[in-house]
């Protein structure tokens, strides 16, 4: 998750055909996960190995989901770049849990918090200390609530602005749509993540449409070239 002056495209995906899929199509992210098991469902290691081997060395960034503090290290051997990893409300001011999940695969985990605990700036600082190597805020709910209806866009834009201030990646997920795109990408995060809006049927659970992956990949360059 290089820092960029534009959002570019994460693509959540399940299995080697569906990466493969959407590289090809454009997107900037492959990340692994398992999209029938909730927000932030890990697929297993082997699978994640997988994906990562039929993905090319250079021009790609990849991520993996971790759903346990066990399964941090075994993602980060994946051959993934990045291993997000949820931080519920109750745990954002635990130093010692937070110094525990970064320190797990040092430089390399991104803290996932969820859009329904009222996430902010607030949160950064802590994020900052414990060594965390970025940020997201994604829904914990898949079922029609979307990112835009829980955050306004001066909560998002403080959220981005203070991961900027702080050299943290950051990146902008949550049941989103192509057309959220250009108000989403205001805000200026990294990483703009999409896994349903870029399905068939716009549902979760079905394969990746590598059209609708095209389909945003040409929404998000006008925010390239004005940034160019």
């Amino acid at each position: 998750m290089t820092p960029v002056s534009f959002p570019r495209l994460l693509v959540s995906v399940r299995d080697p055909a569906e990466a493969e899929a959407a590289l090809l199509a454009g997107a900037d992210l492959i990340d692994a996960k398992d999209p029938n098991r909730g927000a932030l469902g890990a697929l297993a290691p082997e699978i994640v190995a997988e994906i990562m081997a039929r993905l090319p060395q250079q021009g790609v960034e990849t991520s993996a989901v971790a759903d346990s503090t066990e399964s941090l290290a075994a993602m980060a051997r994946s051959g993934a770049r990045w291993v997000k990893h949820g931080i519920p409300r109750d745990l954002w001011q635990d130093a010692d849990h937070l110094v525990r999940i970064a320190g797990s695969v040092p430089g390399r985990v991104i803290a996932v918090l969820f859009a329904e605990d009222e996430p902010g700036a607030h949160c950064v600082p802590a994020l900052v200390r414990a060594g965390f190597a970025g940020a997201m805020i994604d829904t914990s709910g898949k079922a029609g609530v979307r990112l835009p209806d829980l955050l306004g866009p001066e909560e998002l834009a403080g959220f981005v602005a203070a991961c900027r201030a702080n050299a943290l990646l950051c990146g902008l997920a949550g049941s989103l749509r192509i057309g959220d795109i250009p108000a989403l990408s205001a805000a200026g995060p990294d990483y703009l993540g999409f896994r349903g809006g870029l399905c068939r049927g716009f549902d979760r659970t079905n394969g990746i449409d590598p059209l609708r992956v095209a389909e945003a990949v040409r929404a998000l360059r006008p925010q390239a070239q004005d940034a160019a």
